[in-house]
């Protein structure tokens, strides 16, 4: 099902009646903003949390810092935790074919279908203009790897879109390097145009927020000519750190300039910065484009410690921004994204589920098979921060704020489109969902404290752990 992506997002795109489907709680749908309240302080949302059991398996390399058994150590402490009990649990289908191609180009999708480490000898000469090599490895079931994150990221928009759900956590997702043409970063399929482009289609406007390290590029570049979305990302620039993008005075182009929003950081930010900064900027981001749905971003690597990053914030700091965006009360898609220091990742995306879910949780982490990832501490929150010359003044990040500010006051209000019936491709998926809700208590050996019973423990020489003597 290929579709002109003007038509996705362009002026007069079709959506929902939010009475049929639910969608009209607190929103005042002739403006699209919150009724009466801009920040809710007590809000207990319909979780719906996206989880396949053997995503961790894959391998990008021994060698490679991309490490998807991240995962497996995340959705063990979630179920450890306990949190389950606050969520609706699915394994989503794979992405289709069709799905992909929504927004990558059949070539490439082709290709990415294809190649194997079997056949790369054959296929050779086509890897420079998809820009394989070492950053985006081809691994064994790479192709079935891109259908599980961007099917989970794409039936998770559809379930906020058919409101049954409020917010929904996909880990594996969140891989926003990926560009229509070929991959980038570690990311092969961009999970979250696939899912912003289902959102556009009942939502009139999306915020993307994005708290990676690295700038969310290859979001960036696909909704640089819309004003139906707006790209916010916090990051690391000093225009050669990767992706080299992410400048201020990049704003958008066409109806969409001044839709785009960059706040460039320098090396080793606090939490306290981060967080005041944070907050100022979203608070007006949220009155100058009055978001309908928002998709957050919630790349790890800008933890402290990160082998890739070089910020100092700690898990609580970086969990604050989640906590923040959840008090809007709007339809919000949380992905995952960068983070290479494994067992941080894991607690912090745990830390952030309990977050959502209202769940305080304890800083003695449960006894998992994984357990032993996480010593010496064996805590949800270790020190991570101040190892990093904070290079971030408070006039620098004055500076920053304001800018992005006096950007916003060019914009000439939030974008006005009519609402119309859901279209039938979308609605013939919601009424026929082919993920299900995952029977957590059928899966659980009580007898042991590991409950994901079917996720084999799969590991390679010295690959997850991060000591002095492995071999990352």
């Amino acid at each position: 099902m290929k579709r002109n992506l003007e038509n996705v997002y362009g002026p007069r795109g079709t959506f929902s009646t939010r009475e049929r489907h639910g969608l009209t709680r607190n929103i005042d749908l002739s403006t699209g903003t919150l009724s009466g309240r801009s920040v809710v302080e007590e809000y207990n949302p319909r979780v719906s949390y996206y989880m396949n059991k053997e995503v961790g398996n894959f391998h990008y390399g021994v060698l490679h810092p991309m490490k998807p058994h991240r995962l497996t150590l995340t959705n063990h402490l979630v179920m450890n935790y306990g949190l389950h009990k606050y969520m609706d649990i699915f394994e989503p289908r794979q992405a289709t074919e069709e799905e992909i191609v929504e927004f990558h180009s059949p070539n490439y999708t082709e290709f990415l279908k294809r190649v194997t480490p079997d056949n790369v000898q054959e296929i050779q000469e086509q890897f420079t203009s998809f820009n394989i090599g070492d950053d985006c490895p081809i691994f064994d079931g790479i192709w079935e790897f891109c259908k599980i994150y961007s099917g989970a990221s794409i039936e998770a928009a559809r379930k906020l879109i058919s409101g049954d759900a409020d917010i929904c956590i996909n880990w594996m997702g969140g891989l926003h390097h990926a560009k229509k043409y070929e991959p980038s970063g570690f990311c092969y399929v961009n999970d979250i145009v696939l899912a912003i482009l289902q959102m556009l289609r009942v939502y009139p406007r999306v915020l993307y927020v994005d708290i990676d390290i690295h700038h969310g590029d290859g979001v960036q570049e696909a909704f640089y000519m819309t004003d139906r979305v707006m790209t916010v990302s916090f990051h690391k620039y000093n225009g050669d750190f990767f992706p080299g993008t992410g400048a201020i005075d990049e704003v958008g182009s066409g109806i969409g300039k001044y839709s785009t929003i960059n706040v460039p950081l320098k090396d080793g930010i606090e939490d306290s910065e981060y967080n005041s900064l944070f907050k100022s900027v979203i608070s007006e981001v949220m009155k100058a484009f009055r978001p309908t749905a928002i998709v957050l971003q919630c790349g790890a690597d800008s933890l402290g410690l990160d082998r890739l990053g070089v910020f100092n914030l700690s898990i609580k700091g970086h969990g604050e921004c989640v906590r923040f965006m959840k008090k809007f009360n709007i339809p919000m898609l949380v992905l995952g994204g960068g983070g290479y220091t494994v067992r941080n990742v894991a607690r912090c995306w745990t830390y952030e589920t309990g977050i959502i879910c209202g769940v305080d949780l304890q800083n003695t982490l449960p006894n998992t098979v994984y357990t032993d990832f996480f010593a010496p501490d064996y805590k949800l929150h270790p020190v991570l921060g101040g190892k990093i010359t904070n290079e971030n003044t408070k006039s620098f990040l004055e500076a920053v704020r304001t800018s992005v500010i006096e950007q916003l006051r060019y914009l000439k209000g939030a974008p006005s489109v009519q609402m119309q019936e859901i279209p039938p491709d979308i609605q013939g998926f919601l009424e026929s969902e082919s993920n299900y809700n995952f029977d957590v208590q059928s899966d659980l050996n009580k007898d042991q404290k590991d409950p994901i019973v079917g996720i084999p423990k799969k590991s390679m020489v010295s690959e997850y752990y991060e000591d002095d003597m492995d071999n990352e």
